[in-house]
């Protein structure tokens, strides 16, 4: 490598995003170099084992270490304030990950009962080996306080949440945490960086899916964690060594360049998406919207202090006499759509649509998502890049042919 490009503190973040992590080899190239390659030679048996033996720098094994992860790690870091970043293969490999490096068989967790249903799930999954998850409402900060035992290991939330984008008091909550002397966990895939950045407000790790935003176009998968010197060496690095969930060199190219448009894809998306939850307030049949930047959402106050924009996923109710009928209306609305694509991933350029009790919620206990306010009649959006007037559009074609109420 002749020429790096770390970033520094007279960068800012749109410049971060381009140019953050860049290490140019010998032959100069301009874009980032790939390094599709499983393994790196070393200069001779002495040098090979004082790289194993963490005495002498290098790369070894792509399974815990590559250039070109290691170009998407410093950048993403750069862009969220963390001393380092760890990429995993895909955003729950990363939960998973932060999930094991701070518990053991006996310990307790507090998580927001609205989250990810996957979330949930792996959770559940970690009960297996003696790892208790209580869940409590992400916007009752007092309900985290009463829920920490002795053998709490950490907090986690979503905020925005998904779907119901409820809104966590990252300070409160981070002063509960500190309090107690564990860290507080936040996943900011909703707002990236560009909109939110947890580590300023108190958070001690941050998780990301990077299949969403950050890569932005519906690509490839991806994972990052984000935290201090200490944790990211001490407690997460021997985790991801030894249980191997890698992101790829190709993904991670991807997804670094991605990050350059970061800012700019969030600001549209976030314009667009209020307009279009402005415009379902309008419309009959439709009992709430819920997106931060709306007057009428319970943590919009909340939200202006700890988001720069409303990001681009909103979720709307519709009316129905019963849980039948609200589905058959959300359903309606879904498969009336010719423009929105009917998938669960979002975070796209495309905009997508989905019906979450059925799908990314629909392993969860009705009781669990009823207290997470996920109803039948809820569907959520995630608006792309397309012009709002013609995702207003395509989603009126469904709404007109709602059941009557």
């Amino acid at each position: 490598m002749d020429k790096t490009q770390a970033g520094g503190d007279d960068w800012q973040f749109d410049t971060l995003a381009v140019r953050a992590g860049t290490e140019r080899t010998g032959f100069g190239e301009h874009t980032e170099a790939m390094f599709l390659t499983s393994s790196f030679v070393h200069d001779s048996a002495e040098h090979a084992a004082a790289k194993f033996a963490g005495e002498a720098g290098g790369f070894i094994y792509s399974r815990f270490g590559n250039p070109t992860v290691r170009l998407f790690e410093n950048r993403l870091a750069a862009l969220e304030g963390a001393d380092e970043c760890r990429a995993t293969a895909s955003g729950m490999s990363a939960i998973m990950s932060v999930l094991m490096s701070l518990t053991g068989s006996g310990d307790h967790v507090i998580c927001a009962k609205g989250v990810f249903g996957t979330t949930i799930q792996l959770f559940g999954l970690f009960a297996r080996y003696g790892i208790e998850t209580s869940y409590v409402p992400v916007s009752d900060p007092d309900a985290w306080a009463a829920a920490v035992r002795p053998n709490t290991r950490l907090l986690f939330l979503e905020t925005p949440s998904n779907p119901s984008t409820e809104i966590g008091d990252l300070g409160a909550l981070a002063a509960i945490a500190q309090r107690h002397g564990i860290p507080l966990v936040v996943d900011n895939c909703f707002c990236t960086p560009a909109l939110q950045r947890p580590l300023e407000l108190g958070a001690d790790i941050v998780v990301h899916s990077a299949t969403k935003h950050l890569d932005g176009q519906g690509r490839v998968l991806g994972g990052a964690v984000l935290g201090s010197h200490k944790y990211m060496s001490e407690t997460l690095q021997p985790v991801l060594r030894y249980c191997g969930p890698t992101l790829s060199a190709f993904n991670a190219w991807l997804l670094a360049k991605g990050l350059e448009t970061l800012s700019i894809r969030m600001q549209r998306h976030s314009e667009s998406a209020l307009a279009v939850a402005r415009w379902l307030l309008e419309q009959p049949g439709v009992e709430r919207v819920r997106y931060p930047w709306l007057a009428s959402h319970p943590q919009h106050a909340l939200a202006r202090t700890q988001q720069r924009a409303g990001g681009a996923v909103l979720a709307f109710d519709l009316a129905g006499d019963d849980d039948a009928q609200r589905r058959a209306n959300a359903w309606r609305v879904v498969d009336a759509c010719r423009l929105l694509s009917i998938t669960a991933n979002l975070g796209d350029v495309k905009s997508t649509i989905t019906h979450p009790a059925s799908t990314t919620h629909g392993r969860m206990a009705v009781q669990a998502r009823a207290e997470a306010g996920i109803g039948e009649g809820m569907l959520r959006v995630a608006v792309g890049l397309e012009d709002p007037a013609d995702i207003c559009a395509d989603l009126a074609r469904g709404l007109r042919d709602r059941a009557p109420t």
